[in-house]
């Protein structure tokens, strides 16, 4: 017998809000993250605009201890601790630097890149010769798995503590992969998640790119435009968004409070072939993997009723709307809503994953909708397959049972996950 997954813990730090209230609050009501950054202008970048979370020297002291934030410059891991602390509390889990230490919990917290702010900051003390002041927390703070380490020592956890990177995806292939130890029964809980961090050392790669929109630095909050006829690449975002996967039978027998059911999903790759490069989709592969998620998660295409994508903002949002209507077999008036979460956040990158499933699983528990900001415009070529009234314009109460979530990432891997509401 395979164990049943459930969620019982959310925890967010997003652009648009800091903690499951606000955070909740803002996406029914279309409210955008998205702000111009002065120093991105002063760097001579194409796009000035971007989304980062607002954290006070005060609330970092509610996560961390004075001695932990000596010489701590990694914004990523910061975010993560938030969200992963706030989802264990959400939980009804106990946080103790002096408890026991938790063998049936564990956590899968991924990131695309760690500290490098911390980095930067290392690279000029060592070509100064100063490698005897680097201070004692560089390796934490910069190495991949730094954000689950952190985490696994907060919340003393003693079933696997590991991080997982796969760009775009991680955030929905670090959830997928908590699922799985506890539907094989090798943990009782297992926090997963996402976190990335924020400013110009991480997002010039994709001004270079030129991926991203240069047009709106004058209307940041418009700036970002899923789906949208006047798209013009996507906006950076950051952030962190954790969830606490628990087995049925354990968060009954702890009266937990039950967001959602996990009922199963798929990750696979394009292999770079048929169309498929470092950073577009191979199609048959995105299909694929929307198919073989329904196929794991034993429900049917006309199950789904709502349908949180990837989309970005870029050329490729007809592409991934088409992948969608093939995979399901539904056209018109007969698809799912959809929406995009990085309308109104921008493309939180490695974090994107995780926190548009908090969102997606708070759309299940709420029975609502949240809006595409942004999209007055629809794509022609989007227009052809499916109905523009299933492009939410303003939030939307109504009955949902059925959601899919999914993740395409840069080097062509692709990550599909199906939440069920819980009655």
């Amino acid at each position: 017998m395979k164990n049943r997954v459930v969620i019982t813990g959310l925890g967010v730090v997003s652009p648009n809000g800091v903690g499951l209230d606000a955070f909740a609050k803002a996406i029914k009501k279309g409210q955008s993250g998205i702000t111009f950054h002065q120093q991105l202008a002063d760097l001579q970048f194409s796009c000035c605009i971007g989304g980062a979370p607002l954290i006070s020297e005060e609330k970092k002291l509610e996560y961390l201890t004075p001695l932990q934030l000596r010489g701590f410059n990694s914004s990523g891991i910061l975010y993560g601790c938030i969200a992963g602390i706030d989802a264990w509390k959400d939980a009804g889990l106990v946080v103790d630097p002096k408890g026991k230490l938790d063998f049936d919990s564990g956590t899968v917290f991924g990131t695309g890149t760690s500290g490098v702010e911390k980095f930067r900051e290392a690279i000029y003390k060592l070509d100064d010769n100063q490698v005897k002041r680097l201070g004692s927390t560089v390796v934490v703070q910069t190495m991949a798995s730094g954000i689950s380490a952190f985490l696994g020592g907060i919340l003393g956890l003693g079933n696997q503590v590991t991080t997982n990177s796969s760009a775009c995806t991680t955030g929905t292939e670090a959830i997928l992969m908590g699922y799985e130890r506890i539907k094989n029964g090798q943990a009782k809980r297992m926090l997963v998640g996402s976190c990335s961090d924020d400013g110009p050392y991480i997002w010039g790669g994709f001004d270079a790119m030129r991926v991203m929109t240069y047009k709106h630095n004058d209307a940041p909050e418009q700036g970002s435009r899923p789906m949208s006829a006047s798209a013009s690449g996507f906006v950076p975002g950051s952030g962190a968004g954790a969830l606490v996967l628990e087995s049925l039978e354990s968060a009954l027998e702890r009266k937990a409070t039950i967001y959602a059911e996990v009922l199963g999903g798929h990750i696979n790759s394009g292999g770079q072939r048929q169309g498929g490069t470092m950073t577009a989709p191979n199609a048959e592969a995105v299909q694929r993997c929307i198919m073989n998620a329904m196929t794991n998660a034993h429900i049917s295409a006309e199950e789904i009723d709502t349908i949180n994508g990837h989309l970005t903002a870029t050329s490729k949002d007809p592409l991934e709307i088409e992948n969608w209507a093939k995979a399901l077999n539904r056209n018109g008036n007969d698809f799912p809503f959809i929406n995009s979460l990085k309308s109104m956040l921008g493309h939180c990158l490695a974090a994107a994953g995780s926190i548009e499933s908090v969102a997606t699983v708070l759309q299940l528990k709420e029975q609502f909708v949240f809006p595409n900001i942004n999209c007055d415009d629809v794509h022609p070529e989007i227009s052809k397959l499916i109905s523009e009234e299933k492009i939410v314009k303003r939030a939307l109460k109504t009955e949902l049972n059925i959601a899919a979530k999914a993740s395409f990432g840069f080097g062509d891997v692709n990550a599909c996950i199906i939440f069920k509401r819980y009655n």
